[in-house]
């Protein structure tokens, strides 16, 4: 049967159209159940011995996802019109629905109802598209029902006007609480129920034997009619658009700080700084990423940020009465990176400093909630009788978040667990939005549970790489061919004493090195690359999925693979004494360090050693070795020296970051000790050479594809992101001259102090800090002055050399072929919007992959600390009016450390003696103990000019830089945080084995 659909629409140019389209309708499309005597057997999905299948409106998938992917929950029939309408909405739904209709056990099955003839329906006049849609899906649910007598068939919606009409046409129609209620045989589904606030969400006026009933308020609703609206409603959208576009409102994504979840900021363009918002009800239920409208403030209410460190609930402020408010938290270690602005965390303006652009926010432009969910545990609470659900506040483990309200009859059972919560609404009358439960992850504390939270925080990818792509990868043992060797595009270099230098245990080994004097005198330097793109072709499921996870990220005790195993540790990788492939930069250039020529070539290779970089300084260190791979070592390491030199010499910046080392235990897998991470010159070395491949590269690629070139750039710091340095700096009596690159490394070079010898590497640390996140982009995206790499003073760069881990370095290998002829343009690097698309998730990965590692660093830290009490050399790095910020270099780990007593909203019950108070000693060795410690934030007075904090009584005083002297331990606060506790002591106690030298 031919069915016409019509429709009006309008071209770019105003030009309205009449579009009519033809739509087949068919009598052959089954009901996929073995109970259909005219379905075919063989492709029946559903089960004939299931106690009912269910049928599920749009909204149900979209809005009850983890309910649906309950092992519990199955022979679901999906209509097509919801699995389109859901492909239209949420492309990470529908990716998730499509798993389910895949699998064999969940047993979901489409139906076709938009192309069966007794299914199909069109719009009635005046009819809106979603009714017409829940008129197809009871249409459906009928043809099912009348198809299949022997069966229950169960219409899930939480509309309850649908509901009103499946039951007036005689059809089982319910809310998906009702059903979760009947599943008495899996009690845990009401914990997946999601609350959305609405009133056909809180309750079921449907009985659940079909008959109706009128609405009725409950208990939860007459309690919710007495609550106080805590929060200001949100602006329409309408109204938002308009004060954007008349200047009142103002857009961008809310940044929460990591340290004080209560103070947020929001980059404007039309303000020209960042707007502050302090507290959450300014915040105003927005939640960090959230695209926000924000209304500025009167200029006489513009404020500093907090010049304290964060205490009490900010909440508490507000008056408004709620069963549990925030305790006050200790110290929060957190291994701020490149690119993580110490200002976001603790700004510079304190309550002496300037006032800042301040303002709330109006309403939500665009919500970024995490669909994976928010890990954390329950506040602990008074056990309760009763076997029902009770309501329970859950505390994620990112302090960023609120806490979640939940209802859940597993209370007892979750209290000691890491457990998934998906936020569902947060209405004006709530401090705290609600949610539902999703997972139970394992017992908190345990390395495994919480190595599963840091990779679901940081939302890295960890499911198994799927058949297919398995199938894209050559099977194992591998070889190089003798076709390969005969490729005339192919060069045969085994004959060049090539090596690799890597950490140890390094097994994807992406890029080797080799050196040697040419007859003319100069020398022949070759930088060599796994030769990925040979096996990773475009357009198929292998790369599809590299171009998703991005990244490979590297844990303490685990690495995630961008690629299958097969690939990164045997096939691509460039193991010693193995023939690989390998695409090679190879320059000419004389004994000074002067590039005459480069060249590119794909290759074969046969490295003739891995080393690690403590074997490579041997060799290097060791005059007494003069073979080959010795000699050409110590030739190369001079060759980077000149390289740094000249580098540094444009103004590329030496940086640092608190980088530590694990000795690992190898039966528990524990750490057994940490340290600072030693660089060596062969690090130096290494980089270096892979810094010049890097920029050859993309110098190359450009001339070749202006528009299409993936580059990678690090936008110029703004002057602002200096200032806290800049303070640091004068208190210390040092200068620092941010207004070039090479101004800000001659600064930074002359920053020393004769009596630490540490001090030089901290202003670096603070110096890259201040520095912007480099970023990937398309060549065509941004204006050639904005090309620049800031940090490298290198006009063009991009990432060549790693191509087994980042899929960045994958895509430039494409570039690279296609410019030498190897290999046509991928047709993806010409769409400018995937290619800006691809970038984005590039960035995104990268980040993630970057904040995992630190996590899992601070994970083992705090397992080395558990049973453990140490005394160790610290320096303070920042100053408040109640405490300071200490910097343990040895183990790569900074906290706050309060002067003052913590004080909590609620401090006169009884909870406030389980804070614990560090007890501090002063310059002159008197001890301040934690009992006598002033409650009131006032006993300190901060100097923000001197970046000192002293004492009322004059007695006590503590400035940025100072040595300090700290003792470490775990502390385990409310909701089962562990957090490293740094508590001052005198330095007088610190070991001689802990001085830094």
């Amino acid at each position: 049967m031919l069915q016409s659909r019509s429709f009006v629409k309008k071209t770019k140019k105003g030009k309205v159209l009449k579009v009519v389209r033809e739509h087949y309708l068919r009598d052959d499309i089954y009901s996929g159940s073995p109970l259909d005597p005219e379905c075919d057997q063989d492709a029946a999905k559903l089960s004939a011995s299931a106690p009912h299948y269910l049928i599920v409106d749009t909204n149900i998938v979209l809005q009850q996802m983890d309910f649906l992917e309950h092992q519990a929950v199955t022979d679901v029939i999906i209509m097509s019109v919801v699995l389109d309408e859901v492909k239209h909405r949420n492309q990470s739904i529908y990716q998730r629905l499509r798993t389910l209709c895949a699998s064999d056990t969940k047993r979901f099955f489409v139906f076709a109802n938009e192309n069966h003839k007794e299914t199909y329906i069109k719009q009635d006049p005046g009819e809106s598209p979603n009714d017409r849609n829940d008129r197809a899906i009871r249409v459906g649910t009928a043809w099912y029902a009348q198809r299949l007598p022997q069966m229950k068939i169960y219409l899930l919606t939480n509309d309850a006007d649908n509901r009103r009409k499946a039951l007036g046409e005689q059809l089982d129609a319910m809310s998906v609480q009702a059903y979760a209620k009947l599943r008495t045989d899996t009690p845990e589904l009401l914990d997946l129920v999601a609350q959305f606030g609405a009133q056909d969400l809180m309750d079921d006026p449907m009985a659940v034997d079909g008959h109706s009933s009128a609405p009725v308020a409950n208990s939860g609703n007459q309690r919710r009619a007495k609550r106080k609206r805590v929060y200001d409603e949100h602006r329409p959208m309408s109204d938002i658009q308009n004060g954007i576009k008349s200047g009142t409102y103002h857009q961008g994504a809310l940044r929460v700080s990591r340290f004080n979840p209560f103070e947020g900021w929001v980059g404007s363009e039309s303000v020209g700084q960042d707007i502050l918002i302090s507290g959450r009800i300014d915040m105003n239920r927005a939640l960090d990423g959230d695209v926000v409208a924000v209304e500025l403030l009167p200029e006489s209410q513009w404020r500093g940020a907090s010049a304290h460190l964060p205490q009490a609930d900010a909440e508490s402020t507000t008056g408004v009465e709620e069963e549990d408010g925030d305790d006050p938290e200790g110290g929060h270690i957190a291994q701020v990176a490149p690119g993580e602005h110490l200002d976001d965390a603790l700004p510079q303006n304190g309550a002496s400093g300037n006032a800042r652009p301040t303002g709330k926010v109006v309403g939500i432009i665009k919500r970024n909630w995490r669909t994976r969910g928010y890990c954390g545990s329950l506040q602990p609470q008074e056990e309760r009788g009763g076997l029902g659900a009770q309501g329970v506040l859950f505390c994620p483990v990112e302090r960023r978040f609120p806490k979640i309200r939940l209802q859940t009859r597993q209370a007892a059972t979750l209290m000691d667990k890491r457990m998934v919560v998906v936020i569902d609404s947060w209405q004006a009358d709530s401090m705290y939005p609600a949610g539902h439960y999703v997972r139970t992850l394992g017992v908190i504390g345990d390395k495994e549970t919480e190595t599963e939270v840091l990779l679901i925080e940081n939302d890295i990818n960890t499911s198994p790489f799927s058949p297919s792509v398995h199938a894209c990868v050559p099977p194992l043992p591998w070889s190089v061919t003798q076709a390969d060797l005969g490729d005339p595009n192919r060069e045969d270099l085994r004959h060049l004493p090539i090596c690799s230098v890597d950490p140890p245990g390094c097994k994807d080994i992406d890029d080797a090195l080799h050196v040697r004097q040419l007859p003319s005198g100069n020398l022949e330097l070759g930088v060599h690359i796994a030769d990925v793109t040979n096996f990773l072709l475009p357009m198929t499921a292998m790369d599809d999925e590299a171009s998703i996870r991005a990244t490979t990220c590297y844990l303490v005790q685990r690495r995630i693979d961008m690629l299958p195993k097969p690939l990164t540790e045997d096939i691509c990788s460039l193991r010693s004494n193995v023939e690989r492939l390998a695409f090679s930069a190879i320059w000419e250039m004389t004994q000074d360090g002067q590039v005459l020529h480069v060249r590119f070539t794909k290759s074969v290779i046969k490295s003739q050693a891995a080393l690690t970089y403590a074997e490579a300084q041997s060799r290097i260190d060791d005059e007494r070795l003069h073979d080959t791979l010795s000699t050409n070592l110590r030739t190369m390491n001079r060759i980077a020296k000149i390289l740094r030199k000249q580098r540094t010499a444009r103004g590329a910046l030496t940086l640092a970051s608190p980088e530590v080392k694990f000795e690992i235990d190898t039966e528990t897998h524990d750490p057994l000790d940490v340290g600072m991470y030693q660089v060596k010159e062969a690090n130096h070395m290494v980089e270096e050479m892979m810094l010049l491949a890097n920029i050859t590269v993309a110098d190359h690629i450009l001339k070749h594809f202006p528009a299409q070139a993936l580059l990678r750039r690090h936008p110029v710091p703004p002057p602002r992101q200096f200032e806290p340095l800049l303070k640091a700096a004068v208190a210390a009596g040092v200068s620092i001259n941010p207004e070039t690159s090479l101004t800000l490394a001659a600064s930074l070079d002359e920053a020393v102090r004769p009596e630490d010898s540490y001090f030089n590497k901290l202003i670096r640390i603070m110096a890259t800090r201040c520095m912007t996140q480099a970023v990937y982009f398309g060549s065509g995206e941004v204006d050639p002055p904005d090309y620049l790499h800031y940090g490298l003073a290198a006009p063009l760069y991009t990432h060549f050399t790693s191509p087994i881990r980042r899929y960045a370095d994958v895509l430039v290998h494409r570039l690279l072929a296609a410019s030498l002829g190897l290999a046509p343009l991928p047709e993806s690097a010409r769409d400018r919007a995937g290619v800006h698309a691809l970038t984005d998730n590039l960035n995104t990965r990268h980040r993630n992959a970057q904040m995992a590692g630190r996590a899992s660093v601070e994970l083992h830290t705090l397992i080395f600390f558990k049973d453990r009490t140490i005394i160790a050399d610290a320096r303070i790095t920042r100053v408040r009016a109640n405490g300071l910020i200490i910097f343990v270099p040895k183990y790569g780990i900074e906290g706050p450390v309060y002067l003052t007593k913590k004080e909590s909203s609620k401090d006169q019950d009884s909870r406030s003696s389980s804070h614990v108070q560090a007890s501090t000693k002063a310059s002159n060795g008197t001890t301040a103990d934690s009992q006598s410690a002033s409650s009131s934030q006032d006993e300190f007075v901060l100097d923000e000019d001197k970046q000192m904090v002293v004492s009322k009584d004059g007695r006590r005083s503590y400035t940025v830089f100072d040595k300090a002297a700290v003792r470490i331990s775990v502390e385990e606060t409310f909701g089962h945080r562990r957090h490293l506790q740094l508590m001052l002591v005198d330095r007088s106690t610190l070991p001689v084995s802990e001085q830094m030298s």
